[in-house]
């Protein structure tokens, strides 16, 4: 019997004496040596980080924060930022047309062009995947357009190519639809910058491909054996198995979007024409700023979008739930 049991039968009262430290758990000991070594070993990972946190403070953080002050200021870089509160952004909402055409064209462009550019990155990464003679060759040739798709050369072909007598015009012009220029007619342009957008589908259709290859075989024959047929397959299948691929592009494609900048510019020729149709919000930015000097102003317009952006993913990542089926999932 133990001392404690014994001092409760006689005494009827429990000791509340700790164990001694000869009775506590030790655990396992850690050598001097040892210490110092990870010491070491602590500091070389937070030296390795330096020169990222140098970047990530130096380049992103603190320009951030500075511009976020400047969208309350009017500045045009020759003076001193002038404190104007919410001026700037009184400015936007209420008193610059500009701007809300801005914004209407932007969002038009994001909730055209995303859509299609995923649905034909889909299309052709279904296609490749049931394709084995060739499948890299044609996987390289769709790939292509999306690392030099945000070129300036690759604007400049685009504009000569739906310019008047390019080779759009006299193709369709054979077919005896004679629309002129794409490019300078107000109702066919955004068409255009929409069908360049889709041209590099490349980067998401790769990915798209890699989501296919790991859906198991076994579940498409299971269906194929209870009757289903190739749409039911996509629809109760592909599309359930794929949907955390399909997030993370329509992601990424809705932020692309936001952010076109180089094809407007060069199409329009930085005017943003013709009649404003190409006066995406980048665009737009990018005039206040460093052709109207109105910096303070530009600054806000950032920050605008920066915010339309953020709000745009959250519901994103606050919906995925419902229609977002990752591998072990019960829903």
């Amino acid at each position: 019997m133990s001392t404690t049991t014994t001092r409760v039968i006689v005494t009827g009262k429990t000791s509340k004496r700790s164990l001694s430290p000869r009775q506590r758990p030790e655990g396992p000991a850690v050598r001097p040596g040892q210490r110092s070594r990870q010491r070491k070993e602590t500091l070389a990972g937070y030296g390795f980080l330096v020169p990222w946190l140098i970047g990530f403070f130096g380049l992103t953080i603190i320009p951030m924060v500075y511009s976020l002050y400047l969208s309350f200021t009017r500045y045009n870089i020759f003076s001193a930022p002038e404190w104007r509160g919410l001026d700037n952004y009184v400015r936007l909402f209420t008193n610059d047309p500009q701007f809300i055409q801005s914004a209407q064209i932007t969002l038009i462009y994001v909730l055209v062009g995303t859509p299609i550019m995923l649905a034909a990155a889909l299309v052709v990464a279904m296609l490749l995947n049931y394709r084995d003679r060739g499948a890299a060759f044609f996987r390289s040739a769709f790939y292509a357009p999306s690392l030099i798709g945000a070129s300036v050369s690759v604007a400049i072909v685009w504009r000569a190519m739906f310019a008047g007598d390019g080779p759009v015009d006299n193709f369709l012009s054979f077919f005896g639809i004679n629309v002129g220029s794409w490019i300078g007619n107000p109702a066919l342009v955004l068409p255009a910058m929409v069908i360049l957008a889709v041209w590099q589908f490349g980067a998401t259709m790769v990915i798209f491909l890699a989501g296919l290859k790991q859906i198991p075989r076994e579940l498409y024959e299971a269906a194929e054996m209870d009757g289903a047929g190739p749409w039911h397959r996509f629809r109760a299948v592909t599309l359930p198995m794929l949907s955390p691929v399909i997030f993370f592009n329509l992601l990424l494609g809705l932020i692309g979007a936001f952010q076109v900048f180089a094809s407007a510019y060069i199409i329009s020729n930085g005017t943003g024409g013709p009649a404003g149709m190409t006066n995406f919000i980048t665009l737009y930015l990018y005039k206040r700023g460093f052709q109207d000097g109105q910096f303070g102003y530009a600054a806000a317009i950032a920050w605008v979008l920066l915010v339309v952006v953020a709000i745009i993913a959250a519901i994103l990542f606050r919906t995925q739930k419902n229609w977002v089926h990752y591998s072990g999932d019960n829903r």
